[in-house]
């Protein structure tokens, strides 16, 4: 089951957001679904997902009605069925309390930046954060910014939506607490270097890291949020980036350091995690900066995920 949030293109005002379910290039709103059905369903959600995936008090209907939906296609109205191209895509968290990253948990992106992949058992999971300001819609402009446009990246990343609030969890049950699956692109500044004429400090380097990563728009998220329940193993998934049609990253979740499992388990030793938190798993090797490729104005980004679809972003320079 994936789920997508939306909104009418050229219809875009507050409180016109709906809930739907997602197909690579159809929309069908719940509502319609529901009528389709002609079954009472308890789905009063409005335009979060959370109550509909695992976890959530709706679970169960959305289920149902997803499973009605593949067997009768053929039942629903044409009006029902909205092209993509008729629709706007939502971020489908849009207000996560937490959005947490991981750096270098793919050994072979760890050796294209010239780095040296460590022994898992030697290591553990590197983890920053990103504001919510970085959020951006499935289609929407990731914006170079002004003051340092030279050397910007791209990370295609799957992402982990939690779904129950857990603390301590393990690596054998973290699972039971995720919702679902999206994709994230940790779009990276790699040379941000506030006050180039400064005064060098020991920690300059690690903070104009960090710094690179917090620029609005830097977090494309979307195009929808596949639910747990169909995606029994997240070590399976294949990924594949395209820069302008041309692929740039092409691998899988296989060659993660650490699982989403144990990245779950790590982080809510320390953090409380809870329900619509999203937790981006970090990217495999393939970004721009091994070849010195960086975006410009005119690009276009596609990072797909298998099972959950393709998360398209346009380039675009800061106004």
């Amino acid at each position: 089951m994936r789920l997508c949030r939306f909104q009418h293109a050229g219809n875009v005002r507050a409180g016109n957001v709906q809930a739907g379910f997602y197909a690579d290039d159809h929309v069908v709103p719940l509502t319609a679904a529901a009528n389709a059905c002609g079954e009472p369903l308890d789905l009063s959600a409005g335009d979060e997902l959370l109550p509909l995936l695992p976890g959530g008090q709706h679970f169960a209907a959305a289920s149902k009605l997803a499973a009605w939906l593949t067997e009768n296609t053929d039942a629903l109205p044409s009006a029902a069925r909205l092209s993509v191209d008729d629709v706007q895509l939502l971020v489908p968290v849009p207000a996560p309390r937490k959005i947490f990253c991981l750096a270098g948990n793919y050994s072979k992106h760890i050796e294209e930046g010239g780095g040296v992949a460590p022994e898992r058992a030697e290591t553990f999971p590197y983890v920053f954060m990103k504001p919510i300001t970085t959020l951006t819609h499935p289609g929407a402009a990731v914006e170079i910014p002004r003051v340092s446009p030279d050397a910007i990246d791209w990370e295609l990343e799957l992402a982990v939506v939690i779904g129950r609030t857990v603390k301590h969890a393990t690596a054998a049950n973290a699972l039971e607490f995720v919702a679902g699956y999206t994709i994230v692109n940790d779009i990276s500044n790699r040379r941000f270097r506030p006050n180039p004429g400064r005064k060098e400090r020991p920690k300059d380097t690690f903070f104009d890291w960090l710094h690179g990563k917090w620029f609005d728009t830097f977090c494309p998220t979307g195009p929808c949020i596949t639910s747990a329940s169909a995606i029994s193993d997240p070590q399976s998934l294949a990924m594949q980036l395209r820069l302008n049609d041309e692929v740039r990253q092409d691998s899988s979740t296989a060659a993660q350091i650490f699982s989403v499992a144990e990245v779950i388990e790590f982080i809510s030793q320390m953090v409380t995690l809870e329900p619509g938190d999203i937790i981006s798993t970090g990217t495999p090797s393939g970004v721009g900066s091994a070849t010195g490729t960086f975006l410009k104005p005119g690009d276009r980004l596609d990072a797909t995920i298998a099972q959950i679809g393709t998360l398209s972003t346009p380039i675009v320079a800061e106004d």
